[in-house]
């Protein structure tokens, strides 16, 4: 898939699932802004594609934060011209659970990780709306199933979803196309920061609990979004794909 010429947003692609985004579309000749609130791990990515060849640049982002969200896009605009496609990676996490957890944890959660992608498409979707454009949203699957003590997240990436169909209906009269993507568990240890990157430790049973055979990789959601964003995918918007390595299809029995 080619995608020159093609100007790609990705919020949070510093490093982890957004980093390995960010370099799969400038592999294929997009020109990559990686909106980032972590100044290390952007500028360290920045210097990574640029010296494989590719064309990127590092704005420093916070995606809760309208106004950083407005300068972003106006800088990506001034800089490559247009938005082509925008891809809401941008997350994070709490701890505690729900008698213990401070609201202002759930809050920020629900900022970056639900308002964020809406902020950003809001803006961005202004300047596809001449020629069209994609927006990927990355949800999880844990929009549909949970472990204990995730409910700031969990509720996050389920309001992704809906946000995503919404979007896609209220877009479509301006040729932009809106897809989630929701992966399962994917390995990033080695796909972050170089002060935070580590070797994966993978267990056998890590692996072999996944229909596909193994844990998921960044490339595998990396190479997810590059088909959602191709005109391969023309006739898809509104919809999730799942990316799990069948994992949440999988029935469990307990002896």
């Amino acid at each position: 898939m080619s995608f020159e010429g093609k100007v790609v947003i990705v919020t949070g692609g510093g490093q982890g699932i957004g980093a390995a985004i960010a370099q799969e579309f400038s592999k294929n000749g997009a020109k990559v802004v990686l909106a980032e609130i972590d100044e290390e791990a952007g500028v360290e990515r920045e210097e990574i594609i640029k010296g494989s060849g590719g064309e990127c640049k590092f704005i420093k982002t916070d995606v809760a934060d309208e106004e950083s969200v407005r300068n972003m896009v106006e800088k990506t605009v001034n800089l490559y011209g247009s938005v082509d496609i925008l891809v809401n990676n941008a997350a994070i996490s709490c701890g505690g659970d729900i008698f213990t957890r401070p609201t202002a944890d759930w809050k920020r959660v629900i900022d970056v990780n639900l308002t964020g992608p809406y902020l950003c498409s809001k803006h961005a979707a202004k300047y596809m709306k001449e020629k069209g454009g994609v927006i990927i949203n990355i949800a999880s699957t844990r929009a549909f199933m949970s472990e204990p003590d995730t409910e700031p997240y969990s509720a996050s990436k389920g309001g992704i979803i809906a946000l995503t169909h919404s979007l896609a209906i209220s877009l479509s009269k301006y040729g932009i196309r809106v897809c989630a993507i929701s992966p399962g568990w994917i390995e990033v240890s080695d796909w972050k920061k170089k002060s935070l990157r580590k070797t994966p430790v993978l267990r056998d049973i890590d692996h072999k609990q996944h229909p596909a055979g193994r844990v998921g990789k960044p490339e595998d959601i990396a190479k997810a979004c590059l088909f959602m964003a191709s005109d391969d995918a023309g006739f898809i918007t509104g919809t999730n794909l799942t990316v799990d390595g069948g994992m949440t299809i999988k029935m469990i029995y307990v002896d």
